[in-house]
């Protein structure tokens, strides 16, 4: 079954970029993404952005609006994701729980929904 881990954190928490604990945090991210492709398990994954290039969108009335950055107003903001393939929730908790990030922000560990017939 395939998951995806959700990564939020908060900017004025998380380590800075150049710190020591910068290059820790990256050190482990390398680290957890080496382990998932020698377990077989990652399928892909990404940084994102910050939030100040996001656009939002929604459609009311038939027309499209656009607004810079998020929708919602939140401390935490996602960063990025993985999507793995593991046989049930808590080998997807395991993994989840090997993010830098559950250190100072949330993890969230969502089973995707599969509308592709052949089951892949």
């Amino acid at each position: 079954m395939k998951y995806m881990i959700l990564l939020y954190g908060s900017p004025d928490v998380e380590p800075a970029y150049g710190t020591p604990e910068f290059g820790k945090m990256m050190a482990e991210f390398s680290a957890i993404n080496e382990k998932m492709i020698a377990d077989g398990v990652l399928v892909s994954g990404e940084g994102l952005q910050g939030v100040e290039t996001a656009t939002s969108l929604r459609v009311r009335g038939g027309k499209v609006e656009t607004m810079d950055g998020p929708f919602a107003t939140t401390k935490e903001h996602l960063g990025g994701y993985y999507v793995i393939d593991v046989p049930d929730l808590d080998a997807a908790l395991r993994y989840g729980e090997m993010m830098p990030v559950a250190q100072w922000g949330t993890v969230e560990v969502r089973p995707l929904m599969n509308y592709n017939p052949t089951g892949n």
